[in-house]
């Protein structure tokens, strides 16, 4: 083979060659068309969108009938959040929004349990990754059970980005929910609605730990926290997570953040008048290990902000027992 046989074969092989680097350094994603979108970082997954809708049979209805997102061990091999499936309250999956009371033409349906309808993902309306960030806009659709009404329309938009040390990954969750049919009320109570986060089922119950940033915490009756942390052991290893709500959020936010299964998160109450948009920003810190210390989670908070608060004084508490699932009449429909 000649010389310039050779070199139009290295050419061409270097043409014709997936640009693996995309993968390895930086953000990237890769789609499995029809059930999730991955993100990850060089080259290794960091959350998974589980974004498909299937009424084949009911079981698989069941394990699709609202997207979310899982977030992933610091190898990429597995979920550190739970999916469809689970033990104990199945319905808790990633982190994932929704309502147990909302409210529409007098009636209510329960968008929690999805005992009254599907969150169905329509598409994806934007995608970018880079070196240092990457971001996704998931369309979806809130509809009853045997009906073509949306009650809500949603652009679901999730941003990835490193976080500094002691922290691995940073995910900015910003919902915006539109009323295309008709005024709706957002109801339920801190376990039954918002936006939360849920730990794989298997976690170690007795090890999970709570962070509150006041003094004195009584989660049950304070509102507005602007973060909310929580560690929990999961297969002999430790995870903290911390979930930061924008200022800009709905005043009265109450949060769910006592129990000893993990799954906790931020309740807004509220409404939306028809034609109207809501638009909710939150944040979550991942870290590999124990909860990072006071400041540097309030540096955080305020980078999201945009506002300097100072460092505030917090109560650390053990979780609370979980209590049993209670069954739930059927929604309205």
């Amino acid at each position: 083979m000649s010389r310039l046989q050779i070199g139009l074969t290295i050419v061409l092989a270097c043409l014709l060659a997936p640009p693996s680097w995309a993968a390895e350094t930086g953000f990237s994603f890769a789609d499995t068309a029809g059930d999730h979108l991955d993100v990850l970082l060089d080259g290794k997954v960091v959350a998974r969108y589980m974004y498909a809708h299937d009424t084949s049979d009911k079981q698989r209805h069941t394990e699709t009938y609202k997207p979310y997102l899982h977030v992933f061990d610091a190898e990429g091999k597995e979920p550190i959040t739970q999916g469809a499936g689970g033990k104990l309250f199945p319905h808790h999956r990633g982190i994932y929004i929704g309502w147990q009371k909302l409210g529409f033409d007098d009636k209510r349906y329960n968008f929690w349990e999805m005992a009254a309808g599907d969150i169905i993902h329509r598409k994806f309306t934007d995608q970018k990754a880079d070196a240092d960030s990457a971001t996704f806009t998931s369309q979806t659709e809130w509809i009853p059970n045997n009906s073509g009404k949306v009650l809500v329309s949603e652009e679901r938009t999730m941003t990835f980005h490193r976080a500094p040390a002691p922290g691995r990954l940073i995910i900015d969750f910003t919902s915006k929910l539109k009323a295309p049919s008709g005024d709706v009320t957002l109801e339920a109570d801190p376990e039954h609605g918002g936006v939360q986060y849920r730990p794989a089922g298997d976690l170690t119950t007795k090890e999970t730990t709570y962070l509150y940033p006041v003094e004195n915490a009584n989660p049950h009756k304070d509102t507005d926290y602007p973060w909310v942390g929580e560690t929990y052991t999961l297969r002999g290893k430790t995870y903290s997570v911390v979930e930061y709500s924008s200022p800009d959020n709905p005043k009265g936010t109450r949060w769910s953040a006592y129990r000893d299964y993990g799954r906790f998160g931020a309740y807004p109450k509220t409404a939306i008048k028809s034609g109207d948009t809501l638009t909710l920003k939150y944040r979550f810190l991942i870290t590999d290990g124990a909860m990072p210390s006071v400041d540097y989670i309030q540096k955080i908070a305020n980078e999201f902000t945009g506002v300097t608060a100072p460092t505030p004084k917090t109560t650390a508490k053990p979780a609370e027992i979980s209590k049993p699932a209670t069954p739930k009449k059927p929604a309205a429909k």
